[in-house]
């Protein structure tokens, strides 16, 4: 574990949305992180692609680190692989180099410090989580394939899906730079898994004016999808309540 604290890129236990609050207002593409994982001898490298933010799961096992089938001396002989050779996102398709460290040691603006203080007292927070949760509202992101159902006709076309800040946008293909259309989730009136359509992996996301239905490839991919849609959600609340 010794090695593992001196990595001037591990950041410790901070959060999912953290570190990716932290990478897509810091980072560019191929910027990477380490971080503890929610599993005792686990850790996530978080790495940031073109426009959003994928995880990795890395398992320490006696003197190795696990990588999917691949085993690693160190963290460093991961890193420099995949620095080299590019690194596919699990059912996203999304390939990305490991080639900029992120540093957990950051210079912060001093005019900020101030202010932050300040709510610190306050909050019991700390001066990085206020600043990081600010970051992680808007920022949290996610991409991939689903299946999505047709509106006039019932019919299933799989699509490049993107979430992020508050909108999801499906694209023909993952290389179209112009969705096909972008959907606000400041309209959305809730999202849940579904199993009206007898697709497995199934969720839905309902406006005032339609009910939309996707489905994912896995149970994994359906949780994460549904999950951050609804964190999305919570917060946009959150701050509506907040500024009325």
């Amino acid at each position: 574990m010794s090695g593992i604290t001196d990595l001037s890129w591990y950041h410790g236990n901070i959060t999912r949305h953290v570190s990716e609050a932290l990478l897509m207002s810091n980072g560019v593409e191929g910027s990477y992180l380490l971080r503890d994982g929610s599993e005792s001898d686990t850790y996530s490298i978080t790495v940031r692609g073109k426009d959003s933010v994928k995880h990795f799961k890395v398992a320490k096992e006696g003197n190795v680190f696990k990588f999917g089938i691949t085993e690693f001396e160190s963290l460093d002989s991961l890193i420099k692989h995949f620095a080299n050779q590019p690194l596919l996102g699990g059912n996203s398709g999304t390939l990305v180099l490991l080639k900029h460290p992120y540093p957990k040691v950051v210079e912060e603006p001093d005019n900020y410090e101030e202010i932050v203080l300040q709510s610190t007292v306050r909050s019991g927070a700390t001066e990085r989580d206020l600043e990081y949760q600010t970051r992680a509202n808007s920022l949290a992101s996610k991409e991939g394939f689903l299946t999505k159902q047709g509106w006039y006709v019932k019919n299933w076309k799989t699509r490049w899906f993107v979430l992020a800040k508050n909108e999801l946008s499906y694209y023909a293909d993952r290389n179209r730079e112009k969705p096909i259309k972008t959907l606000i989730l400041e309209d959305c009136q809730g999202c849940w898994k579904d199993e009206t359509t007898g697709k497995n992996f199934a969720f839905r996301l309902e406006f005032p004016d339609r009910t939309w239905y996707f489905y994912a490839n896995t149970e994994e991919e359906q949780k994460e999808w549904v999950e951050m849609i609804k964190w999305k959600i919570k917060q946009i609340r959150k701050d509506s309540i907040g500024g009325t």
